[in-house]
């Protein structure tokens, strides 16, 4: 699965240092976490320091999940030579936000939509969420693109037919009776069953494109640091293998940075991160669902080239 070789000489090298924004605290994140702890950076001559953004951190503290202070950014600049992410909500941020960064997509590890809707016991069916609350995480975010996405596939009016509510995508948002259902990830589904929620529906099988994690490069650093990005690339093909065959490396990790050790919900993460794939080339038609989906005259001055370049992953 690897790219192609290193040069031997990689360990006499001077190890090319590279900032890395992990965005927020979701099982997409493992294999780069993976990629620090057992030593695949440093054997690809790289010194990589990877934190979490403080917004992250907070909103998975109220997601249930307690991230260790040392790993958590003091500020919310995204600055970081790598973004690893969601490249909808990245292309969206460019579109709508003067202060975003210039970014382009280099790897795509999510490709569709594969979020699940959780609700509260009230809900029988998928179609008893009509005229009821659906929550999400953030206007441009994937669980926005996936709940606008479904309540199209629905046939519903998404203005009339359901309420639509911004950072929803808690437990405990259902439980204090604010909404009714959320789109939410593998990891916050896995969280909300200890609540006594319902896992209502599997959004993977409407295969709805989405640009969804990704290695998120800014522009002008990936110009003159080409070497040290397929470095990373590969690492992180690396990485994704590595947890994929390695349950003990997985469980170290998400209790080392997410402080989860429940076997039931560290199984079910698991048994996700077989979705990874292989060759992670950056998701085209996720990109273009971005485009149509946040239909805006910014958004029609460009094209799904514009946003990736897929010539790491083809090397």
């Amino acid at each position: 699965m690897s790219a192609v070789p290193l040069a031997t000489s990689v360990a006499q090298e001077t190890p090319f240092a590279i900032e890395v924004s992990l965005g927020d605290v979701s099982l997409n994140k493992v294999p780069f976490l993976a990629a620090a702890d057992e030593g695949i950076y440093e054997k690809n001559g790289l010194s990589v320091h990877q934190f979490i953004t403080l917004y992250a951190a907070d909103k998975a503290r109220h997601q249930g999940v307690d991230v260790p202070l040392e790993f958590v950014k003091a500020d919310d600049v995204d600055d970081a030579h790598i973004g690893v992410g969601g490249g909808t909500p990245m292309i969206v941020r460019m579109m709508r936000d003067v202060r975003a960064t210039d970014r382009v997509i280099i790897a795509s590890f999510e490709n569709r939509i594969v979020s699940h809707i959780v609700s509260s016991q009230n809900i029988a069916t998928v179609e008893d969420l009509k005229g009821k609350r659906l929550g999400y995480s953030g206007d441009g975010a994937v669980t926005h693109l996936a709940a606008l996405s479904f309540v199209k596939l629905m046939g519903w009016d998404p203005h009339n037919d359901i309420s639509l509510f911004i950072h929803g995508n808690t437990p405990s948002a259902i439980t204090s009776g604010k909404i009714d259902a959320f789109v939410g990830s593998v990891l916050v589904r896995s969280l909300a069953e200890q609540e006594n929620l319902k896992d209502l529906v599997d959004l993977a099988q409407y295969e709805i494109p989405v640009a969804g994690s990704s290695l998120n490069a800014e522009r002008g650093w990936l110009s003159n640091n080409r070497e040290a990005a397929r470095r990373f690339v590969k690492s992180s093909i690396e990485a994704v293998a590595l947890i994929k065959t390695d349950r003990a490396v997985f469980a170290r990790v998400m209790e080392r940075w997410f402080n989860i050790t429940d076997p039931i919900t560290v199984d079910a993460m698991y048994a996700e991160a077989a979705r990874f794939p292989q060759k992670p080339y950056p998701a085209v038609d996720g990109i273009q669902n971005t485009l149509d989906v946040y239909d805006t005259r910014e958004m029609r001055l460009h094209t799904a080239d514009d946003f990736y370049d897929n010539s790491f992953i083809a090397e």
